[in-house]
C-alpha cells in the first residue's frame, strides 16, 4: 500500500529546512554538497514512483544516509522514521518495529561515537526523544493505514458477495416465475393437443412470449437500470392488477424490490400453492407505497420457518429499501403477502 504523500512532505520538510540552514547563512555551505542534498530529495521524490520492495527500502535508506551527510543541518534525521513506517506497510508489523528499534539504536550510536557526554547536552537529548516521538507516530500511522487497507478489502469482498446474492436472487426469481409459467404453458399444449388444436396452440404461444419475458428479465438482472416503471414491470406477471393513486418517481432499488416481491408470490402462488387466480393491488399513497398479492392457493403455516431465495430474499431486498414484508396464510386459505415501502 503506497501512502506517497507521507513519504513527499516528510521530504519537502527536509528540504526546505536544509535550503533555509544553507540561505540564512547559518553554516558554511559547500556548493557540491548543497546540490548533492537536493539531488538526493529529487532522487527520493522518483524512487516514491516504484513499487515497494526490499531492494526499493534499501535504495531508500542508502539514500537516507546520503543525504544526511550532505545535510550541514543534520535535520535530515528525520527521513529515518520513514523506515519503520515503510517497512510496516510493506512486509509487515514485525519487521517494522525492527526497524524502528534499529533506527533509534544507529542515532543513538552515532551519538556515543562522534558526540562525547551528549547525554548532558539538551540539545542532543532533545533530538532523541523528537526522533523517538516521530518513531512513534510514524509506525502508529502504517498500523492505521493497515487497519484502512484490510477494512477496505473487507468491505470489498462482503460488497462483491452480497452482489453476487443479490444477482442470484433475482435470476432465481426471475427465472423461476418464467420456468413455471413456461411449464404450465406446455402441459397445456399437451393436454389439449388433441382435443382442441387451437388452445394448444395458444399454449405454445404464450410459453415462447414467457421464454422471451425471462430473457428480457436475465438481461435487465445484469443491467444498471430497468427501463420500466413499477405498473408497466408488474404488468408482464400476467395476473389481475389493481392500481389506486398515482404512480410517482420511483428510484430502481425500490422498483426492483417491489417488483421482485410480487414476482416471487406469484410463482409459488403457481408452483406450490396451485393457485389459479392470483392479484395484486398496488397502493401509491403519500407516505408509502404498498403492494399486496393475494391467491386462493392450498395456504401454508405462515409460522412455519422457510428456506431458500424465496421469502427470505423478499424480505431482505425490502429491508434495502427501507421496507418491510409480512406474510398471512392458513392451510386452505390461500396466501397474502404485503410489501410496504416508505417514500
Amino acid at each position: 500500500m503506497k501512502m506517497p504523500w507521507v513519504s513527499g512532505a516528510v521530504y519537502g520538510v527536509v528540504l526546505l529546512a536544509g535550503l533555509y540552514y544553507v540561505f540564512a547563512g547559518l553554516g558554511d555551505p559547500h556548493p557540491l554538497r548543497v546540490f548533492g542534498f537536493v539531488a538526493g530529495i529529487a532522487a527520493l521524490y522518483v524512487l516514491e514512483r516504484w513499487s515497494a520492495t526490499v531492494w526499493l527500502l534499501i535504495a531508500k535508506l542508502a539514500l537516507f544516509f546520503v543525504v544526511v551527510a550532505l545535510d550541514e543541518s543534520s535535520l535530515s534525521r528525520v527521513l529515518f522514521v520513514l523506515v519503520p513506517f515503510a517497512a510496516y506497510l510493506t512486509f509487515g508489523r514485525t519487521v517494522g518495529l525492527v526497524l524502528g528499534a534499529l533506527c533509534l539504536a544507529l542515532l543513538l550510536t552515532s551519538f556515543i561515537v562522534w558526540v562525547p557526554g551528549w547525554y548532558r547536552d539538551a540539545n542532543y537529548v532533545s533530538d532523541v526523544l523528537m526522533f523517538s516521538l516521530g518513531l512513534v507516530l510514524a509506525i502508529a500511522m502504517a498500523d492505521v493505514a493497515v487497519r484502512e487497507r484490510r477494512s477496505s478489502a473487507r468491505v470489498a469482498r462482503l460488497s462483491a458477495e452480497a452482489e453476487r446474492a443479490r444477482m442470484a436472487r433475482d435470476i432465481h426469481d426471475s427465472l423461476g416465475h418464467h420456468l413455471t409459467a413456461i411449464s404450465i404453458q406446455l402441459e397445456k399444449a399437451s393436454a389439449f393437443a388433441s382435443r382442441d388444436p387451437a388452445v394448444a396452440k395458444q399454449a405454445l404461444a404464450d410459453a415462447r412470449e414467457s421464454v422471451a419475458h425471462a430473457l428480457d428479465d436475465v438481461r435487465t438482472s445484469v443491467s444498471t437500470l430497468p427501463g420500466r416503471t413499477l405498473v408497466s414491470a408488474l404488468t408482464s406477471l400476467d395476473v389481475t392488477l389493481k392500481v389506486e393513486g398515482d404512480e410517482p418517481v420511483l428510484d430502481r432499488a425500490t422498483v426492483m424490490a417491489l417488483f421482485r416481491a410480487a414476482q416471487e408470490a406469484t410463482t409459488n402462488a403457481r408452483r406450490h400453492g396451485q393457485a389459479d387466480r392470483i392479484s395484486v393491488a398496488v397502493t401509491f399513497g403519500k407516505a408509502d407505497t404498498r403492494l399486496v398479492v393475494s391467491d386462493n392457493g392450498r395456504g401454508f403455516h405462515a409460522d412455519t420457518p422457510h428456506t431458500g431465495f424465496g421469502l427470505p430474499g423478499m424480505k431482505e431486498r425490502a429491508a434495502l429499501v427501507g421496507g418491510s414484508v409480512t406474510v398471512d396464510s392458513e392451510p386452505g386459505s390461500g396466501t397474502r403477502v404485503a410489501v410496504t415501502v416508505p417514500r
